[in-house]
């Protein structure tokens, strides 16, 4: 029996049923009502001192050069609360993936366009936040990193699967999964409510996250990071929760 899907956040589900005339387009544009609902308005004056410092710190060690914006890391939502999808549950947490043997597995049912070439861009060795979505309280947990790269989906071949697609054929598969591995807990959950609070504060003084996808593409379930937002986030494992 397949493990349940990893694909972790409603919004993904629609390009599922587009022609292959849409595939250009490829960003959901509606928000993650769900998720925006639940964040918080940043408390007054909170972030910028936390990024003034991470500034700080980052230009003692590069000198003060500025990093090429890459994408080279990125975050993988899933679900860590039951929920049926067409008769199958689809709760995956990161307690879930540590059960896993070598605490690896792949990464399947991702049906939206943009999230699946992002995953086809994910390189061997990159790591990952692990991001609980669809719940009370979402953020990150974790993190894994990438041990097998793009490869396809088997799952859309699957008719008893719930993300069957009767129109990817098997000589040209329009899904692809990767297998990751977990590498460890953020040494204290990093709730949505607080990375928003940076994301607000850095697009009025530019910094690191003013542009993340987490807040610009709610939707997608795979989203990719520069260095600076995943250091910068990474960095707010070892403040004290606000």
């Amino acid at each position: 029996m397949p493990w349940p899907s990893r694909k972790r956040d409603k919004g993904a589900v629609a390009d599922k049923k587009e022609p292959d005339a849409k595939i250009a387009k490829t960003e959901e544009d509606t928000p993650d009502k769900e998720e925006e609902e639940k964040s918080t308005k940043p408390p007054a004056g909170s972030s910028k001192s936390g990024w003034k410092n991470w500034k700080k710190t980052k230009e003692s060690d590069s000198g003060g050069e500025e990093s090429k914006i890459t994408y080279c890391h990125w975050l993988l939502k899933s679900e860590p609360e039951s929920r049926l999808e067409k008769g199958v549950d689809v709760k995956f947490s990161i307690d879930d993936l540590k059960a896993q043997p070598n605490q690896t597995t792949f990464w399947d049912g991702v049906r939206n366009y943009q999230a699946r070439n992002f995953l086809r861009a994910m390189k061997l060795g990159q790591q990952a936040f692990f991001y609980h979505s669809n719940c009370k309280e979402p953020g990150i947990v974790g993190i894994v990193k990438i041990v097998k790269e793009a490869y396809p989906d088997h799952t859309q071949f699957d008719q008893k699967d719930p993300h069957y697609d009767s129109s990817s054929r098997k000589e040209n598969p329009k899904w692809s999964m990767v297998d990751v591995q977990f590498v460890r807990m953020t040494k204290r959950f990093i709730p949505l409510s607080e990375i928003k609070a940076h994301h607000l504060a850095h697009k009025a003084d530019g910094g690191p996250l003013k542009n993340m996808m987490l807040f610009t593409r709610q939707r997608l379930s795979i989203q990719p990071l520069t260095q600076e937002e995943f250091d910068f986030v990474l960095s707010l494992e070892e403040e004290k929760p606000h």
